[in-house]
């Protein structure tokens, strides 16, 4: 495909949608590409070739600044590869505690199910346990406000522990 292609044509070949190609600009990850006369943007061979990259690599989950030190390390035709598996191994590490905390919110919300008697009385555990996280929303509220001054949340494991002693 040596002609230079529109955006919407780009998007189809890559598999990145325009609104996505934008983004991707705009954030730095992908540099804007030649523009035509009529300022609209012209991808060629190069650019669908790197938007498959970064499409491949969200695809497994990288972020977008883990993706900006791939796409360094892939035109480095120097590199070594120990650096990209270092950025892979710490990918895998994060994938796992994220799997870790949907397996604990799993575990949860079964163990609530499993108490819930399902029938056509309104006593349900599992409202009961949502209740009183609603109930303390001025502690939930002021750990958010934590996180957003770069102070520690509270373990994950948390609301599973509460949730089990809610029998």
């Amino acid at each position: 495909m040596n002609e230079r292609i529109h955006i919407g044509a780009a998007a189809k070949a890559s598999g990145v949608s325009a609104k996505m190609i934008r983004h991707y600009e705009s954030v730095g990850l992908f540099a804007q590409p030649a523009r035509s006369e009529a300022g609209y943007r012209r991808y060629g061979d190069k650019e669908i070739g790197t938007l498959r990259f970064i499409r491949r690599a969200r695809d497994l989950g990288f972020s977008i600044e883990q993706i900006r030190a791939l796409l360094g390390l892939w035109q480095d035709r120097r590199r070594p590869s120990r650096l990209v598996k270092a950025l892979a191994e710490a990918h895998i590490a994060e994938l796992d505690a994220k799997i870790a905390e949907v397996q604990a919110m799993k575990a949860t919300l079964a163990h609530l199910v499993h108490c819930c008697r399902g029938d056509e009385r309104p006593e349900c555990p599992i409202i009961a346990s949502l209740e009183s996280a609603a109930m303390a929303a001025p502690k939930a509220h002021d750990a958010h406000a934590g996180l957003r001054r770069g102070m520690p949340r509270t373990p994950a494991a948390a609301p599973a522990g509460a949730a089990r002693r809610s029998r």
